[in-house]
């Protein structure tokens, strides 16, 4: 397992050079959505140190949370096919239950994988991390390695701070998306004292400067909270014709959840005057293309738009 991570990782990873604004100002991508087909981009990162904890261990099931169209779903039933783990979903939304037909590509995806799941209902969903709903699922599943919604503990951050090495160095703003917060903190932890780390969260909250704050000790970094669309999930037709340019101009498809709206995020900066002149900009591509299918046909269902593959 350590030579897998390994391998797909040191030196494997380039930043593309994306274009010069006027004022000298540059934007690279950081294509961590290379690392690996089925188990990319921030995922990889934060399953690395939980899987070789849970061998080590010599644990045989991991259990994880999610939506249907979780990135972290996807990874974690890849990664368990591959290295020889059971894996157990908790989704939710109990509704889908009894309605594989109406499962999202995630889920089907993750089903071919192998993992099995366990509806529960969004009220159970939110007690998730009380004793007495993790006692529940030992006596449904047996043991188990637990994994996070979203995947991020202490283990996680210790692996995103592995996305940054010292080629990026002499980048003077390092910009992701934010969902729970890990992969920020794991760029904080990395970064130089003369860099700047800005966080593009994904959903309409308040509490995630909070939550940064309770993973990392430093300070030199922001959250930028302008760019969320509305919440989780949520695009707009401004949204997409920007994803589906920038895939024809550069070659690189965005993911609509969270490198889309980084991505636009820092495009509208730019044209703001946020960044000085000169500046040096690293955005990381954190992976998450899976989803796109499942949104296509949310868009379809609308009448919008939908992401050009």
């Amino acid at each position: 397992m350590q030579d897998f991570f390994e391998t797909n990782t040191f030196g494997s990873i380039p930043n593309e050079f994306i274009t010069e604004f006027p004022g000298r100002i540059q934007l690279w991508i950081k294509r961590e959505d290379l690392l690996h087909p089925e188990v990319s981009g921030n995922k990889f990162r934060k399953l690395k140190y939980n899987l070789l904890q849970a061998k080590g261990a010599n644990e045989h099931r991991l259990l994880t949370y999610g939506g249907a169209f979780s990135n972290h779903i996807a990874a974690t039933a890849a990664a368990g096919k591959i290295f020889g783990f059971e894996t157990i979903g908790v989704i939710r939304g109990e509704e889908l239950k009894d309605l594989k037909s109406k499962w999202s590509p995630t889920l089907k995806y993750a089903y071919s994988c192998g993992m099995k799941f366990h509806f529960i209902s969004r009220e159970e969903y939110r007690n998730k991390a009380y004793e007495e709903s993790i006692e529940k699922l030992k006596g449904l599943f047996g043991d188990f390695f637990m994994l996070p919604e979203g995947g991020t503990n202490e283990n996680a951050i210790k692996g995103c701070e592995e996305i940054l090495t010292e080629k990026d160095k002499d980048f003077n703003y390092i910009c992701a998306s934010v969902g729970t917060g890990g992969t920020l903190a794991g760029l904080i932890n990395a970064s130089g004292r003369q860099q700047k780390i800005l966080g593009f969260p994904a959903l309409k909250t308040d509490y995630l400067n909070d939550e940064i704050k309770k993973l990392t000790k430093r300070s030199n970094w922001e959250l930028i909270l302008n760019f969320h669309f509305g919440g989780y999930a949520k695009v707009n037709q401004d949204l997409i014709a920007f994803m589906n340019d920038f895939s024809k101009k550069y070659g690189i498809i965005l993911d609509p959840v969270y490198t889309g709206k980084l991505v636009f995020g820092i495009f509208e900066l730019i044209k703001q005057g946020y960044f000085p002149s000169g500046s040096k900009i690293l955005a990381i591509h954190t992976g998450g293309l899976q989803g796109i299918e499942g949104m296509n046909r949310v868009l379809e269902k609308k009448n919008m738009p939908q992401i050009i593959l």
